[in-house]
Protein backbone atom coordinates (compact mmCIF):
# COMPACT_ATOMS: atom_id res chain seq x y z
CA UNK A 1 0.00 0.00 0.00
CA UNK A 2 1.46 3.35 -1.09
CA UNK A 3 2.19 5.81 1.73
CA UNK A 4 0.27 9.08 1.50
CA UNK A 5 2.57 12.08 1.06
CA UNK A 6 2.16 15.78 1.61
CA UNK A 7 2.01 16.17 -2.19
CA UNK A 8 -1.00 13.85 -2.32
CA UNK A 9 -2.78 15.98 0.26
CA UNK A 10 -1.90 19.18 -1.59
CA UNK A 11 -3.14 17.81 -4.92
CA UNK A 12 -6.47 16.64 -3.44
CA UNK A 13 -7.01 19.96 -1.62
CA UNK A 14 -5.92 22.08 -4.59
CA UNK A 15 -3.21 23.92 -2.67
CA UNK A 16 0.58 23.93 -2.51
CA UNK A 17 2.57 21.52 -0.26
CA UNK A 18 3.78 24.60 1.63
CA UNK A 19 0.18 25.51 2.51
CA UNK A 20 -0.44 21.96 3.74
CA UNK A 21 2.67 22.25 5.88
CA UNK A 22 1.45 25.54 7.37
CA UNK A 23 -1.92 24.00 8.27
CA UNK A 24 -0.36 20.89 9.86
CA UNK A 25 2.06 23.00 11.88
CA UNK A 26 -0.69 25.34 13.07
CA UNK A 27 0.93 28.40 11.51
CA UNK A 28 -0.82 31.69 10.92
CA UNK A 29 -1.65 33.35 7.58
CA UNK A 30 -3.90 30.57 6.27
CA UNK A 31 -7.48 31.47 5.38
CA UNK A 32 -10.08 29.57 7.48
CA UNK A 33 -11.72 28.00 4.43
CA UNK A 34 -8.35 26.76 3.14
CA UNK A 35 -7.42 25.40 6.59
CA UNK A 36 -10.74 23.53 6.81
CA UNK A 37 -10.32 22.07 3.32
CA UNK A 38 -6.79 20.82 4.04
CA UNK A 39 -7.77 19.34 7.41
CA UNK A 40 -10.66 17.53 5.74
CA UNK A 41 -8.32 15.97 3.15
CA UNK A 42 -5.79 15.05 5.83
CA UNK A 43 -8.54 13.13 7.65
CA UNK A 44 -9.87 11.52 4.46
CA UNK A 45 -6.43 10.28 3.39
CA UNK A 46 -5.38 9.45 6.98
CA UNK A 47 -2.18 11.40 6.35
CA UNK A 48 0.51 11.22 9.05
CA UNK A 49 3.46 13.61 8.66
CA UNK A 50 6.94 12.12 8.88
CA UNK A 51 8.20 13.46 12.22
CA UNK A 52 11.87 12.93 11.29
CA UNK A 53 11.52 14.82 8.02
CA UNK A 54 9.62 17.63 9.72
CA UNK A 55 12.31 18.04 12.37
CA UNK A 56 15.06 18.14 9.74
CA UNK A 57 13.28 20.87 7.79
CA UNK A 58 12.78 23.10 10.84
CA UNK A 59 14.25 23.91 14.23
CA UNK A 60 11.47 21.98 15.95
CA UNK A 61 11.38 18.31 16.99
CA UNK A 62 7.57 17.95 17.20
CA UNK A 63 8.14 16.13 20.48
CA UNK A 64 6.43 17.02 23.77
CA UNK A 65 7.53 15.66 27.11
CA UNK A 66 5.21 14.58 29.91
CA UNK A 67 7.09 14.88 33.21
CA UNK A 68 5.40 12.92 36.00
CA UNK A 69 6.45 11.35 39.29
CA UNK A 70 4.46 8.08 39.10
CA UNK A 71 3.82 7.00 35.50
CA UNK A 72 2.05 3.75 36.45
CA UNK A 73 -0.75 5.17 38.62
CA UNK A 74 -4.37 5.27 37.45
CA UNK A 75 -4.22 9.07 37.43
CA UNK A 76 -1.08 9.03 35.27
CA UNK A 77 -2.62 6.57 32.81
CA UNK A 78 -5.54 8.93 32.12
CA UNK A 79 -3.22 11.94 31.78
CA UNK A 80 -0.95 10.06 29.36
CA UNK A 81 -3.91 8.85 27.31
CA UNK A 82 -5.34 12.36 26.94
CA UNK A 83 -1.98 13.87 25.98
CA UNK A 84 -1.16 11.04 23.58
CA UNK A 85 -4.42 11.27 21.64
CA UNK A 86 -4.20 15.05 21.31
CA UNK A 87 -0.56 14.84 20.21
CA UNK A 88 -1.59 12.41 17.52
CA UNK A 89 -4.28 14.83 16.33
CA UNK A 90 -1.69 17.63 16.24
CA UNK A 91 0.89 15.44 14.47
CA UNK A 92 3.21 15.54 17.47
CA UNK A 93 4.76 12.73 19.48
CA UNK A 94 4.75 12.31 23.26
CA UNK A 95 7.63 11.17 25.46
CA UNK A 96 6.92 10.23 29.10
CA UNK A 97 9.71 11.19 31.49
CA UNK A 98 9.49 9.95 35.11
CA UNK A 99 10.98 12.39 37.62
CA UNK A 100 11.90 11.29 41.15
CA UNK A 101 12.76 14.46 43.03
CA UNK A 102 13.98 12.42 45.98
CA UNK A 103 16.80 10.84 43.98
CA UNK A 104 20.19 12.43 43.59
CA UNK A 105 20.95 13.77 40.15
CA UNK A 106 17.36 14.36 39.07
CA UNK A 107 18.35 17.78 37.70
CA UNK A 108 20.91 16.20 35.35
CA UNK A 109 18.32 13.64 34.26
CA UNK A 110 15.80 16.35 33.35
CA UNK A 111 18.41 18.49 31.58
CA UNK A 112 19.64 15.46 29.65
CA UNK A 113 16.14 14.46 28.57
CA UNK A 114 15.30 17.94 27.30
CA UNK A 115 18.57 18.41 25.40
CA UNK A 116 18.85 14.92 23.90
CA UNK A 117 15.23 14.82 22.77
CA UNK A 118 15.10 18.47 21.67
CA UNK A 119 11.66 18.82 23.21
CA UNK A 120 9.41 21.55 21.86
CA UNK A 121 7.50 21.76 25.13
CA UNK A 122 6.71 20.03 28.39
CA UNK A 123 3.65 19.07 30.41
CA UNK A 124 4.33 18.84 34.14
CA UNK A 125 1.86 16.83 36.21
CA UNK A 126 1.17 17.00 39.95
CA UNK A 127 2.69 16.89 42.49
CA UNK A 128 6.02 17.81 40.87
CA UNK A 129 4.37 20.77 39.11
CA UNK A 130 4.60 22.57 42.50
CA UNK A 131 8.33 22.06 42.98
CA UNK A 132 10.06 25.44 42.58
CA UNK A 133 13.43 23.83 41.76
CA UNK A 134 11.98 21.91 38.83
CA UNK A 135 10.05 24.89 37.48
CA UNK A 136 13.13 27.13 37.75
CA UNK A 137 15.04 24.55 35.74
CA UNK A 138 12.52 24.71 32.88
CA UNK A 139 12.65 28.51 32.96
CA UNK A 140 16.47 28.49 32.86
CA UNK A 141 16.52 26.10 29.91
CA UNK A 142 13.87 28.17 28.19
CA UNK A 143 11.47 25.40 27.27
CA UNK A 144 7.74 26.24 27.10
CA UNK A 145 5.79 24.29 29.72
CA UNK A 146 2.25 23.87 30.99
CA UNK A 147 1.35 22.75 34.51
CA UNK A 148 -1.55 20.45 35.34
CA UNK A 149 -3.35 21.33 38.60
CA UNK A 150 -0.68 23.52 40.24
CA UNK A 151 -1.28 24.87 43.77
CA UNK A 152 -0.91 28.50 42.73
CA UNK A 153 -1.14 30.49 39.53
CA UNK A 154 2.28 30.22 37.84
CA UNK A 155 4.20 33.22 36.55
CA UNK A 156 6.19 31.65 33.74
CA UNK A 157 4.00 28.91 32.32
CA UNK A 158 0.55 27.93 31.17
CA UNK A 159 -1.72 26.01 33.55
CA UNK A 160 -4.81 23.81 33.45
CA UNK A 161 -6.95 23.20 36.56
CA UNK A 162 -10.16 21.86 37.95
CA UNK A 163 -11.78 23.19 41.13
CA UNK A 164 -10.84 20.54 43.72
CA UNK A 165 -12.30 22.50 46.62
CA UNK A 166 -15.68 22.95 44.99
CA UNK A 167 -15.76 19.31 43.87
CA UNK A 168 -15.07 18.01 47.40
CA UNK A 169 -17.68 20.44 48.72
CA UNK A 170 -20.26 18.98 46.33
CA UNK A 171 -19.40 15.40 47.30
CA UNK A 172 -19.77 16.23 51.01
CA UNK A 173 -23.09 17.95 50.34
CA UNK A 174 -24.23 14.81 48.53
CA UNK A 175 -23.46 12.67 51.59
CA UNK A 176 -25.13 15.15 53.94
CA UNK A 177 -28.23 15.22 51.73
CA UNK A 178 -28.44 11.44 52.17
CA UNK A 179 -28.75 11.97 55.92
CA UNK A 180 -25.13 11.29 56.87
CA UNK A 181 -23.68 13.21 59.81
CA UNK A 182 -20.96 10.84 61.04
CA UNK A 183 -18.66 11.25 58.04
CA UNK A 184 -15.00 10.24 58.02
CA UNK A 185 -12.50 11.84 55.67
CA UNK A 186 -9.22 10.41 54.36
CA UNK A 187 -6.83 13.18 53.36
CA UNK A 188 -4.27 12.94 50.58
CA UNK A 189 -0.51 13.39 51.03
CA UNK A 190 0.87 16.82 51.91
CA UNK A 191 3.02 16.70 48.75
CA UNK A 192 -0.11 17.06 46.60
CA UNK A 193 -1.59 20.55 46.75
CA UNK A 194 -4.98 19.13 45.70
CA UNK A 195 -5.13 17.28 49.03
CA UNK A 196 -5.50 20.52 50.96
CA UNK A 197 -8.10 21.93 48.58
CA UNK A 198 -10.21 18.78 48.84
CA UNK A 199 -10.08 18.87 52.63
CA UNK A 200 -11.07 22.54 52.59
CA UNK A 201 -14.13 21.66 50.52
CA UNK A 202 -15.09 18.85 52.90
CA UNK A 203 -14.77 21.03 56.00
CA UNK A 204 -16.62 23.95 54.39
CA UNK A 205 -19.62 21.81 53.46
CA UNK A 206 -19.74 20.24 56.92
CA UNK A 207 -19.61 23.67 58.55
CA UNK A 208 -22.31 25.12 56.32
CA UNK A 209 -24.60 22.22 57.24
CA UNK A 210 -23.90 22.69 60.94
CA UNK A 211 -22.26 19.27 61.17
CA UNK A 212 -19.28 18.92 63.52
CA UNK A 213 -16.17 17.30 62.06
CA UNK A 214 -14.86 14.53 64.31
CA UNK A 215 -11.09 15.08 64.11
CA UNK A 216 -10.46 11.45 65.08
CA UNK A 217 -12.22 10.51 61.84
CA UNK A 218 -9.94 12.68 59.66
CA UNK A 219 -6.81 10.70 58.75
CA UNK A 220 -3.84 11.25 56.43
CA UNK A 221 -3.44 8.81 53.53
CA UNK A 222 -1.00 8.75 50.62
CA UNK A 223 -3.35 8.17 47.66
CA UNK A 224 -2.50 4.43 47.58
CA UNK A 225 -4.81 1.42 47.85
CA UNK A 226 -2.80 0.13 50.81
CA UNK A 227 -3.32 3.31 52.80
CA UNK A 228 -7.05 3.00 52.15
CA UNK A 229 -7.01 -0.54 53.55
CA UNK A 230 -5.09 0.49 56.66
CA UNK A 231 -6.97 3.69 57.40
CA UNK A 232 -10.27 1.97 56.71
CA UNK A 233 -9.47 -0.38 59.60
CA UNK A 234 -8.81 2.58 61.89
CA UNK A 235 -11.98 4.42 60.91
CA UNK A 236 -14.16 1.36 61.25
CA UNK A 237 -12.74 0.74 64.74
CA UNK A 238 -14.00 4.10 66.05
CA UNK A 239 -16.37 3.62 69.01
CA UNK A 240 -18.97 5.96 67.51
CA UNK A 241 -19.63 4.26 64.17
CA UNK A 242 -19.37 6.26 60.96
CA UNK A 243 -22.12 6.06 58.38
CA UNK A 244 -20.00 7.44 55.51
CA UNK A 245 -16.34 7.74 54.55
CA UNK A 246 -15.13 10.18 51.91
CA UNK A 247 -11.67 9.24 50.64
CA UNK A 248 -9.92 11.95 48.66
CA UNK A 249 -9.00 9.61 45.82
CA UNK A 250 -10.45 6.42 44.34
CA UNK A 251 -7.57 4.09 45.18
CA UNK A 252 -8.01 4.85 48.89
CA UNK A 253 -11.79 4.58 48.56
CA UNK A 254 -11.34 1.11 47.07
CA UNK A 255 -9.15 0.15 50.03
CA UNK A 256 -11.90 1.25 52.43
CA UNK A 257 -14.47 -0.70 50.41
CA UNK A 258 -12.42 -3.91 50.60
CA UNK A 259 -11.91 -3.43 54.36
CA UNK A 260 -15.65 -2.98 54.88
CA UNK A 261 -16.40 -6.12 52.85
CA UNK A 262 -13.88 -8.14 54.88
CA UNK A 263 -15.73 -7.09 58.03
CA UNK A 264 -19.11 -7.99 56.61
CA UNK A 265 -20.28 -4.36 56.54
CA UNK A 266 -22.88 -3.86 53.82
CA UNK A 267 -22.15 -1.02 51.39
CA UNK A 268 -24.12 1.23 51.08
CA UNK A 269 -26.79 -0.11 53.47
CA UNK A 270 -24.58 0.24 56.56
CA UNK A 271 -21.74 2.39 55.24
CA UNK A 272 -21.48 4.78 52.29
CA UNK A 273 -18.08 5.20 50.62
CA UNK A 274 -17.09 7.86 48.10
CA UNK A 275 -13.89 8.69 46.28
CA UNK A 276 -12.39 11.25 43.92
CA UNK A 277 -10.89 11.10 40.38
CA UNK A 278 -13.06 8.50 38.55
CA UNK A 279 -10.18 6.19 37.66
CA UNK A 280 -10.88 2.75 36.18
CA UNK A 281 -10.84 1.00 39.56
CA UNK A 282 -13.83 3.04 40.72
CA UNK A 283 -15.87 1.45 37.94
CA UNK A 284 -14.40 -2.04 38.31
CA UNK A 285 -15.33 -2.32 42.01
CA UNK A 286 -18.63 -3.71 43.24
CA UNK A 287 -20.57 -1.75 44.17
CA UNK A 288 -19.11 0.83 41.84
CA UNK A 289 -17.73 3.83 43.70
CA UNK A 290 -19.46 7.20 43.83
CA UNK A 291 -16.79 9.70 42.87
CA UNK A 292 -15.83 13.03 41.33
CA UNK A 293 -14.95 12.78 37.69
CA UNK A 294 -11.77 14.77 37.35
CA UNK A 295 -11.15 15.76 33.70
CA UNK A 296 -7.63 14.28 33.71
CA UNK A 297 -7.44 13.38 30.04
CA UNK A 298 -9.08 16.66 29.05
CA UNK A 299 -6.59 18.67 31.12
CA UNK A 300 -3.69 16.88 29.43
CA UNK A 301 -5.23 17.46 25.99
CA UNK A 302 -5.70 21.15 26.80
CA UNK A 303 -2.04 21.34 27.82
CA UNK A 304 -1.06 19.94 24.40
CA UNK A 305 -3.32 22.50 22.71
CA UNK A 306 -1.55 25.31 24.56
CA UNK A 307 1.96 24.03 23.76
CA UNK A 308 1.22 23.48 20.07
CA UNK A 309 -0.39 26.90 19.62
CA UNK A 310 2.10 29.03 17.66
CA UNK A 311 0.99 32.08 19.62
CA UNK A 312 1.95 30.52 22.97
CA UNK A 313 5.67 31.01 22.40
CA UNK A 314 5.17 34.67 21.58
CA UNK A 315 3.27 35.53 24.75
CA UNK A 316 4.94 37.47 27.49
CA UNK A 317 5.35 36.28 31.06
CA UNK A 318 2.03 36.43 32.86
CA UNK A 319 0.01 36.14 29.64
CA UNK A 320 0.11 32.35 29.22
CA UNK A 321 -3.29 30.64 29.15
CA UNK A 322 -4.87 29.50 32.41
CA UNK A 323 -7.81 27.14 31.91
CA UNK A 324 -10.32 25.83 34.48
CA UNK A 325 -12.11 22.69 33.27
CA UNK A 326 -15.38 21.36 34.74
CA UNK A 327 -15.73 18.33 37.02
CA UNK A 328 -18.73 16.06 37.55
CA UNK A 329 -20.15 14.24 40.57
CA UNK A 330 -20.81 10.62 39.55
CA UNK A 331 -23.32 8.87 41.81
CA UNK A 332 -22.96 5.09 41.88
CA UNK A 333 -23.84 2.18 44.12
CA UNK A 334 -21.37 2.78 46.97
CA UNK A 335 -23.41 5.60 48.51
CA UNK A 336 -26.97 5.65 49.79
CA UNK A 337 -29.14 6.95 52.58
CA UNK A 338 -27.76 6.93 56.10
CA UNK A 339 -28.91 3.91 58.14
Amino acid sequence: MKMVTIKDVAARAGVSPKTVSRVINGEDHVRPEIRDAVQKVVAELNYRPNAFARSLSSSRSYLLGLFIDDPVSGYAADVQHGALLRCRERSYHLVVEPVELQRQGWEDHVRGSISSLRLDGAIIAPPICDDARLLDLFVQIGIPHVLIAPSTEPKNSGAVWMDDRRAAHEMTQHLIAQGHRRIGFIQGPLSHSASGRREEGFRAAMGEAGVTVDESAVLRGDFTFRSGLELGETLLDLPDALTAIFASNDDMALGVLITAMKRGIAVPEQLSISGFDDVATSRAAWPQITTIRQPKAEMAAAAVDILTDPGFRKQRVGQAPRLMLPHELITRGSTGKAP
